[in-house]
């Protein structure tokens, strides 16, 4: 039974979920608060955590054709002034730096909120042939946003990234590096984070600032709300006009490139804590974990179980798991409950008659259920194990998703739908704006995309009753 001491000090998630969430970041040690309001130090269990995503997600893109680069850190107005829809869309959240040193700068510099105009930049200077084409490029880095309300992870006013940005000779190239780096996002966040998404665009209200089309996978946490996971935004030529980024084309003549970005974060720390975890804290899918397997040792003390667990953990490394032992001094009431906190998906315990009658006993994370595993079967039912657990943290998302997802035909039934249950709403819509401006007035709720799959739930606006011409997801978000 795990220490119940550990566990009271995480708020329930029916009680307040908001609550319930910082006790989990908290006592998982995922990060701490720094002297700068708004601004989070990163602790080794969170960034472990991010380290896993950046490697996945970094081969995944390079097996695409994808380079790294890394771009300053300090954007000069003049730059960010160049595309104006842009420039509107991050002025309120922009952090600026007046002075170098003693001396007033001749131009201010924004910390970069975002680098489309570094890398537009960066591309007018190296791009001048259609030989030239496709610049295929991305940075891993911080980025300063001026938040107003902070959370840990979800919303914070520097969080880390990663920051693509392609340019192309045809629509159609860029189009599609836009799609394709859209599904490589709902792929790792299914396969590997376990949470299942929803694919889909953008309405124009909502689109990225400056972009012809903005891509979005959206996901349902567990209090109901949505968050939007990873995007991808097609721009067009747009920047490319602006800052005159063109190409001599086998025609011999000039012609603006087509741009692409896209970006993942450390808001999705924040969504595998809110989908997966529960009243004892995080649950992490093996695919992802730093730490996949804890082994626990029973009566430490006695001759050979510390020297059983040390083999046994030397052992499973060997067959590629990601293995600790805690030989702290605390009881195993405490390091059963620790191991649930920091949601590590599979527990090793080994004691003196567990050596006597040569098993193990794994206990899931996900369930608790115990399985007893002779020592000699161990490696293989471990892989089965951690497989098993991936699987069923997937299986359970998804049930919660189509659970928790409702249809309206008309306005009454969609406000009757948000006001008595929580998740998303799939409605159809006729395009306007005054409609979506008008659901939010009147719900509270925004559209979250226009899903790639899309369904004939009616045929007539969910807002005016007119014809229509695409079925939306709605919902909350965060």
């Amino acid at each position: 039974m795990a220490d119940k001491k550990l566990v009271e000090q995480i708020t329930p998630m029916e009680e307040d979920f908001a609550q319930w969430y910082t006790d989990v970041v908290k006592k998982a040690e995922l990060c701490d608060y720094s002297s700068v309001k708004g601004f989070m130090v990163i602790r080794p269990a969170g960034y472990a955590l991010w380290e896993n995503y950046m490697n996945v997600l970094d081969k995944m893109f390079k097996e695409t054709g994808v380079q790294n680069v890394a771009m300053p850190m300090l954007i000069p107005e003049s730059l960010l002034q160049k595309e104006k829809d842009h420039v509107e869309g991050f002025a309120p959240e922009v952090a600026w730096v007046t002075e170098g040193g003693q001396k007033k700068l001749e131009e201010r510099m924004c910390v970069r909120p975002t680098s489309e105009t570094l890398f537009c930049d960066y591309f007018a200077k190296v791009v001048k042939s259609y030989r030239d084409l496709p610049q295929v490029l991305n940075q891993w880095v911080s980025v300063v946003r001026w938040e107003k309300t902070t959370r840990p992870f979800l919303r914070t006013r520097e969080f880390l990234w990663q920051e693509g940005h392609t340019v192309h000779a045809t629509a159609e190239e860029a189009e599609a590096r836009t799609v394709q780096m859209l599904n490589i996002y709902a792929d790792f966040t299914e396969k590997y984070l376990a949470i299942p998404v929803v694919r889909g665009q953008k309405t124009e209200k909502e689109k990225f600032a400056g972009a012809v089309a903005t891509y979005t996978i959206e996901a349902l946490m567990h209090d109901g709300q949505a968050l939007q996971c990873g995007t991808s935004h097609n721009f067009g030529s747009d920047f490319a006009k602006a800052f005159n980024v063109q190409f001599l084309d086998k025609d011999n003549q000039l012609k603006p490139v087509h741009e692409t970005s896209w970006g993942y974060t450390t808001r999705m720390i924040g969504a595998l804590i809110m989908v997966h975890g529960d009243d004892s804290g995080l649950k992490i899918p093996p695919r992802i974990a730093p730490v996949q397997i804890c082994i626990v040792p029973i009566q430490q003390k006695k001759e050979g179980v510390l020297d059983k667990a040390a083999a046994l953990k030397d052992q499973l490394i060997k067959s590629g798991f990601r293995v600790k032992v805690d030989d702290s001094d605390k009881s195993p009431g405490f390091k059963f409950a620790d191991c649930e906190v920091r949601g590590i998906p599979l527990r090793i315990e080994i004691g003196p008659k567990d050596i006597e009658n040569g098993h193990a006993v794994l206990v899931r994370r996900d369930t608790r259920e115990k399985i007893q595993v002779p020592f000699e079967n161990l490696d293989e039912e471990v892989a089965k194990v951690l497989e098993q657990i991936q699987n069923d943290m997937f299986e359970k998302a998804k049930q919660f998703l189509e659970e928790h997802t409702s249809e309206a035909l008309d306005m009454d039934q969609l406000v009757d739908i948000v006001n008595t249950k929580r998740g998303f709403v799939k409605a159809m819509w006729c395009g306007c704006r005054e409609c979506e401006d008008k659901l939010k007035d009147m719900s509270g709720i925004t559209s979250r995309c226009i899903p790639f799959d899309q369904e004939q739930i009616s045929d007539k606006c969910v807002v005016c009753g007119k014809p229509a011409t695409k079925m939306v997801y709605w919902g909350r978000a965060y």
